[in-house]
């Protein structure tokens, strides 16, 4: 199961986790965005099932794995990939609705998905399962004017160990990948210059999606008593490691 798999680093993983022999779950709230994707896997020989998500509505992310265990009879992996950011804004311009909207879909939304996943992977026969969030660089260092994304992704971190502890007497393996930089659209802004921390602004080098995709694929092929429990991925040349 992928989330937020309509563009972008969703999409690109689904299609390598299908690649490698999942049965992809592609989740989204654009069922045009998701049934292409669906379709691209199909084409390619895969099986893919689209199904239209809102991960901050309780009772979608339960129909969500309702409908999986459904079709499929069981939940292996979930990628939570779905996330939004605000405009950048310094702390005392952000608006609550702007910020709400921020921790409803990167936290709560995560949060969501790993219960529900909790819950099927707990009772299926076998038990188990592996549950991948997407961190971001942003869960370690920000970015200026970045409030609520930097602490939606600092907090997905703590999700992330805390659920890697409770799902250890179920089977359940929970990692979390830290991108840095793909060219999605998120990214767009990067090689044109975005503002740095000494008040510059300056280009920004970025890696390929599908170069993430691999990454996640190679985290989810481990077997289940084996766990990457962090992974750092990221264009090379990014001002992430450094003084800024």
């Amino acid at each position: 199961m992928v989330t937020g798999a309509g563009s972008g680093i969703g999409r690109r993983c689904a299609v390598a986790l299908a690649k490698d022999g999942f049965a992809v779950v592609l989740a989204g709230r654009r069922t045009e965005l998701i049934e292409a994707g669906r379709s691209e896997i199909v084409a390619r020989g895969g099986t893919a099932y689209a199904v239209a998500t809102d991960v901050t509505d309780e009772r979608s992310v339960m129909d969500l794995f309702q409908a999986t265990v459904d079709r499929f009879g069981r939940v292996d992996l979930v990628f939570n990939n779905a996330g939004v950011n605000a405009a950048a804004a310094a702390p005392d311009q952000v608006a609550l609705a702007d910020w709400d909207q921020v921790v409803a879909t990167n936290l709560t939304g995560v949060f969501l998905c790993v219960r529900e996943a909790f819950r099927v992977m707990k009772r299926q026969t076998p038990a188990g399962g592996r549950i991948i969030n997407n961190g971001s660089v942003s869960a370690h260092v920000p970015r200026p004017n970045s409030i609520a994304y930097t602490a939606t992704k600092h907090a997905v971190t703590g999700l992330t160990r805390a659920a890697s502890l409770d799902g250890r007497a179920y089977g359940i393996a929970c990692g979390q990948i830290d991108i840095g930089n793909a060219d999605t659209d998120m990214a767009a802004p990067m090689p044109h210059g975005v503002p740095q921390a000494d008040g510059t602004v300056r280009a920004e080098p970025t890696m390929a999606a599908d170069d993430v995709a691999r990454a996640v694929a190679y985290m989810a092929s481990l077997p289940l008593d084996s766990n990457v429990q962090f992974m750092t991925v990221m264009a090379t040349g990014m001002p992430y490691i450094g003084r800024g």
